[in-house]
């Protein structure tokens, strides 16, 4: 039986092809059956986890809290150079110039990207309307909160910076930057489960040198990675534990 992999919900559409690339190569790299599993939502794979279905993930930070602690997973990279970061954009066309002038009536739309519904929620703060639940319209893609924010559906949208890049350049004529996150210490890492822990160290090894070799540097160009790094468990237990801090809500 193939040991299961999947990838965070939260990827860009353009990068599906690689991920299957990327899991090809990794068989040949180390000699293992592994399946790649992509989900539609954040709900799905949540529950394919609970039910133990999942051996190896590139996972979010938020649910990176889940997999590490609940589930014995440890971490082996991150793509080098990058962080998770988060913008809260506007209509080209709207009035809004300050968070602080956002009110309790705003409408948002937004994914089920935990992480960076976390982080646009703590930008919110300002405004006093952090975490209102009143006024959310929960789309199913990041060009779909831009469709709702240019159809003046919502107010304000949530994204993922990179997801926000991605969109065509047309889309984003219509749309400004309100805010844009800078914390710099939140990742998405691939993770491997109990089932795959003894080969951790392998697998790493490979991530590593994955650029200086020549199909393992295209196989990063379709991922839209430059190269990984090391994952200490250290840094990732810093991260866990900034991400509960930040999602702490006192009664």
């Amino acid at each position: 039986m193939p040991y299961r992999m999947t990838v965070s919900p939260d990827f860009t559409p353009d990068h599906i092809g690689g991920w299957y690339i990327f899991n090809t190569w990794l068989q040949k790299s180390l000699q293992l059956p592994i399946h790649l599993e992509l989900y539609d939502n954040f709900n799905q794979q949540r529950k394919a986890i609970g039910d133990d279905q999942i051996d190896l993930i590139y996972a979010n930070p938020y649910d990176a809290s889940v997999l590490v602690r609940e589930k014995g997973f440890v971490p082996v990279a991150r793509p080098s150079q990058t962080s998770d970061e988060a913008i809260i954009a506007v209509n080209q066309t709207s009035n809004v110039e300050y968070i602080e002038s956002l009110g309790m009536d705003t409408v948002i739309a937004l994914t089920e990207d935990p992480d960076v519904n976390l982080i646009c929620d703590i930008m919110l703060e300002p405004a006093e309307m952090h975490n209102s639940g009143k006024n959310r319209l929960v789309m199913g893609s990041y060009p779909l909160v831009a469709k709702a924010l240019i159809n003046n559906r919502a107010d304000i949208g949530f994204f993922l910076v990179e997801a926000y890049q991605s969109l065509s350049q047309l889309t984003k004529q219509n749309l400004s930057v309100l805010a844009r996150s800078q914390i710099n210490v939140m990742h998405h890492t691939l993770l491997v489960g109990p089932q795959l822990k003894q080969h951790r160290d392998l697998l790493s090894q490979h991530l590593l040198t994955m650029k200086s070799n020549y199909k393992g540097a295209g196989v990063m160009e379709s991922m839209g990675f430059d190269e990984w790094e090391n994952m200490p468990d250290e840094a990732m237990e810093f991260m866990i534990d900034l991400v509960d801090t930040l999602n702490y809500q006192p009664e």
